[in-house]
Order: structure tokens, then C-alpha cells, then sequence
């Protein structure tokens, strides 16, 4: 376990480090894929697990879920929020998400003054995350929830200036999200008018199933793709991804 998460991302960021996260719904990927899911991504550099699901669907607690993730992987589990997602100490961290891309108060605020008291309690590392959509070609599950619009895919500058305003209020990492089942990844000249301001660590996940768009975002100035949807729908695509790319975890 361990100590910060933070450190390792923020030490693979000045290492220039490129390398990528498993996006893990247990309401979408069934426990019987994961044992397979989990070892090819240690097998092919992943740097960590991000868990994103309001689990209820599934049948297990929470703590259920990340006993058995531990059980089958040494990966960190970093938690993704969403509405009702419990807080979980078990977890080696939070994204402390704020939606600086939509206008909507409860995602700007509202959820996260629910969540503040339970993180204290727990003491969980809490990574202060902007969380930008952007459009990737269809509505997904993320604008319908946040009711937000994203921010077009043919206007880097308004991205650009989000990350920002974002980043002098104080937030740490960035994250450009077209959202799951997106038809078109992040374009590379947003990732890039972003990576030319400096802010810090960037993230990139929403659409990419290809080694090419993967290798694109890296290029663009992602220090870390998301891929969770194109593995569950089918996990042995995670070698046709990877093979022949250098992904090298932090940790």
C-alpha cells in the first residue's frame, strides 16, 4: 500500500511517464472476467485502478468489491465518483471530482459537500481533480446524469481556459473525459492546448479502444489514458491495444 498516491502521480508527470489506468464498473464488467482483466493489465503496464460504479446493481458492498480486486491485484484502487457512490476507506484514494466543464451547482458543489464529512472521517487521500467533458461525438451516461453540456470538440481554447481558472482555485489534476461509450475519443489539439499550459499531471479517457488513439493522446500530452468500456464489451482487446506500445507504470 502505498503511502500517496499524489506522489507517484505527480513523480510520473515530471518523469514524463506515460502509462494508463483500467476504468472498472463492476454493474458493467462481470467478476469472472476480472481475474483476467486485472493480470493483463499488470502484464501490459497499467498504474492503477480506477473504480467507477454507484454499486448497486451488482449485489455487493463496496468493500466486498475492493477485497476481491486485492485479492486478484497489487494495482492501487483509486476511487471514480459518481451520484451515490459510497466513500470507501478501503480504497488507496479519491478523485475529489469537480465538473469545471458544465454549469449544473450540484456537481460544481452540491456533491461534494455530501461527500466532504464521510472523506474526513475515513481520512482517505483525496486528489483534487478538474473533470472536463468533452464532447465525443454522442450524449453519454455523464451529460445525461450531470444534465451539463460538454465542451466542444472544435474549441480547445474554452478547455484550455477551464483548466485554467481550475488550476489557480487550486486543483491539482486534470482530467479530459468524451465519457464512456463516446464515439470519438478527446481530439489531440484540446490534450495539447492544455499539456501547453503546464498545469500539472492530465489525464485523457472517453473513447479510445485503438493503439493508434491511445499512442495520439500520449503525444498530445497525456500522462495517463482512462480505457474502461472497450475492455469490458471484450478483455482479451486489451492485447491488441498494448502489444507493441511501451506503457510504464509508476509504481
Amino acid at each position: 500500500m502505498h503511502s500517496s498516491i499524489w506522489s507517484y502521480i505527480w513523480e510520473g508527470h515530471k518523469s514524463e511517464t506515460k502509462t494508463w489506468a483500467l476504468l472498472l464498473d463492476p454493474d458493467k464488467a462481470p467478476q469472472t472476467q476480472w481475474e483476467g482483466l486485472l493480470a493483463s493489465a499488470e502484464r501490459f503496464g497499467c498504474s492503477l485502478v480506477l473504480l467507477g460504479t454507484s454499486m448497486q446493481e451488482s449485489g455487493r458492498s463496496g468493500q466486498q468489491i475492493i477485497a476481491e480486486i486485492r485479492a486478484l491485484s497489487a494495482l492501487p484502487v483509486v476511487l471514480f465518483p459518481g451520484p451515490g457512490n459510497p466513500v470507501l476507506q478501503e480504497a488507496d484514494a479519491l478523485l475529489f471530482l469537480c465538473l469545471v466543464s458544465g454549469r449544473n451547482p450540484e456537481f460544481l458543489i452540491g456533491q461534494q459537500v455530501q461527500a466532504a464529512p464521510k472523506v474526513r472521517q475515513t481520512g482517505l487521500e483525496t486528489i483534487a481533480t478538474a473533470y472536463q467533458l468533452v464532447d465525443g461525438g454522442k450524449i453519454t451516461t455523464a451529460h445525461y446524469v450531470s444534465q451539463t453540456l460538454p465542451i466542444p470538440a472544435d474549441k480547445p481554447g474554452i478547455a484550455a481556459a477551464t483548466a485554467l481558472a481550475a488550476h489557480y482555485m487550486g486543483m491539482k489534476l486534470h482530467y479530459l473525459d468524451a465519457g464512456s461509450g463516446a464515439l470519438n475519443p478527446v481530439p489531440p489539439n484540446v490534450i495539447q492546448a492544455i499539456k501547453s499550459l503546464n498545469l500539472g499531471p492530465l489525464w485523457v479517457g472517453g473513447g479510445i479502444r485503438s493503439p493508434h488513439q491511445v499512442q495520439e493522446a500520449w503525444q498530445a500530452g497525456a500522462d495517463l489514458v482512462v480505457i474502461g468500456q472497450a475492455l469490458e464489451e471484450n478483455p482479451n482487446h486489451m492485447s491488441h491495444i498494448f502489444e507493441g506500445l511501451s506503457p510504464r507504470s509508476w509504481l
